[in-house]
């Protein structure tokens, strides 16, 4: 555990924040895809930790965070000022795992998901392909980030204001279409259906790919088993269970259970 001093902490758009920590210790180690545990509170009445994907880290021994006010927690993090500290467990879980050079990146991205699959463009060498759903361009979030890492980046919103209407799913035919003959490989954050979605889709194309399943957590360290999910396995039932915070959130598509 670690105290991690705010640096900035400020609104990206409606209810989406970002902050900024000093934290060199996690800053050094974290790869694309793992989270930190963060103490908000500090009095008695809220003692659980609220895991957040790393969305960025920086020589400078800072890492940041984007999340979306939609609780207690998050709601007290908004107001925290710069020079105000949260303690800090992390980096946590396993990460997105590297690709050759001669594979093309996809980034799949639901909502703030995309936070969490930012680094893979400091993480990986080559440029990639970023698809971003969102229910509105309201929730639309750091195409820009992507754009300025060279990224292929486009959109898909449930209500067509920005972007092609529909789901990022929808995106992916004219992905295959126009690189076909290359090998591909696929990483996916987003809401638990879309995951899903996702991984059907991808595994009918014979795709390789991992995805974040990201779920509640309590400890976030492997020891109260609140955030199991569904991997595959050679039971009756073709399934048992994982924790995200430790087995997980990155898996590989071909461990993941789709319901």
């Amino acid at each position: 555990m670690k105290d991690g001093e705010i640096i900035s902490n400020v609104r990206l758009q409606g209810d989406y924040f970002v902050v900024k920590f000093y934290a060199p210790a996690i800053s050094r180690s974290a790869r694309a895809g793992q989270f930190v545990h963060v103490r908000i509170d500090r009095g008695l009445d809220r003692i659980l930790r609220r895991p957040f994907s790393i969305h960025d880290t920086a020589p400078d021994g800072t890492v940041t965070v984007v999340y979306k006010v939609v609780g207690h927690g998050t709601r007290t993090l908004s107001t925290l000022p710069a020079g105000a500290t949260c303690d800090l467990l992390g980096p946590l879980g396993v990460g997105f795992r590297d690709v050759p050079e001669e594979v093309v990146p996809v980034l799949v991205g639901g909502g703030y998901g995309a936070a969490a699959t930012y680094l893979l463009t400091k993480q990986l060498p080559q440029r990639g392909v970023f698809l971003l759903g969102a229910r509105s361009a309201g929730d639309v979030l750091l195409t820009d980030a992507y754009r300025a890492a060279n990224y292929d980046v486009r959109v898909a919103t449930n209500d067509g204001s920005m972007g092609r209407r529909g789901l990022v799913t929808d995106l992916l035919d004219g992905v295959f279409d126009e690189y076909a003959g290359r090998k591909l490989f696929f990483y996916g954050c987003g809401p638990h259906p879309m995951l899903m979605a996702l991984a059907r889709i991808l595994r009918k194309r014979g795709a390789a790919g991992e995805l974040s399943i990201d779920h509640l957590m309590c400890c976030g360290v492997g020891a109260c088993f609140a955030c199991v999910v569904k991997v595959k396995s050679d039971t009756p039932e073709g399934w048992s269970y994982a924790r995200a915070c430790t087995d997980g959130p990155v898996f590989d598509l071909d461990d993941v259970y789709v319901e």
